[in-house]
Formats: C-alpha cells, structure tokens, sequence
C-alpha cells in the first residue's frame, strides 16, 4: 500500500507545529464509496457472527456430554446400591447359615398354634 503526501487535510488549527504532534497526513491511493463501505461493514458482522455461532455451538455440544455423562453416573451410582444391597443380603444369609448357633438348632417335633380367643 502506497500514500501520498498530502495538504487537504490540514487545516489551520494543525498547521501550528507543537511537540508530539504529527506534521504529516497521508492519504490512501484506494478509495472506497459508500457501497463498498457498507459491504465491508457487512461481511465484518458475518465473520463475527460465524465466529459466535461457532464458538456457542461447542459450549452446547460440552453440555450434552456432560449431561450424557451425569446420567451415566446416575445410573452406575444406583446400580451400585443395587449391588451393595444384594450383597449385605447374601453375605448376611452364608453368615446366619455357616453359624454355630444354626449348626446346634434341631428341627422340631411338633408345632401348634395358639388360638387366640
């Protein structure tokens, strides 16, 4: 990109010289109309907006998998007391079964119930 030296855009107020200030303004060779402008401005927004979309859908897709992944936890977290359960009820009947007490126990002759009148 070349510039040119130009005096139009200085006006009185900028041609006193002080410090720290530019002396110099430079023009573009390129110029643009109101239509080009307004293109620019407009495919400026869309990339802007592909770029949001595109960042919003991962957000998205994480969210599905850890909801995917809460309910797995869910699941395994009651299959879990499920089997927890199962087995304090097998380990408590080989236990009450293999005891001294229930190998001493002999069946018994007779039963009767009481009527309750």
């Amino acid at each position: 990109m070349s510039y040119q030296y130009t005096q139009t855009f200085n006006n009185r107020r900028q041609q006193n010289w002080s410090r720290n200030k530019n002396t110099v303004a430079y023009v573009s060779n390129i110029k643009l109309g109101p239509v080009a402008h307004t293109v620019i401005v407009a495919l400026m927004i869309t990339v802007l907006g592909l770029v949001y979309l595109t960042q919003a859908t991962k957000a998205t897709s994480y969210d599905y998998k850890t909801q995917q992944i809460d309910s797995q936890i869910a699941s395994l977290n009651t299959q879990k007391n499920d089997l927890q359960v199962e087995n304090a009820r097998l380990t408590a009947l080989e236990t009450v079964k293999n005891s001294s007490v229930a190998s001493t126990m002999t069946t018994p002759a007779s039963t009767q119930y009481a009527n309750q009148q």
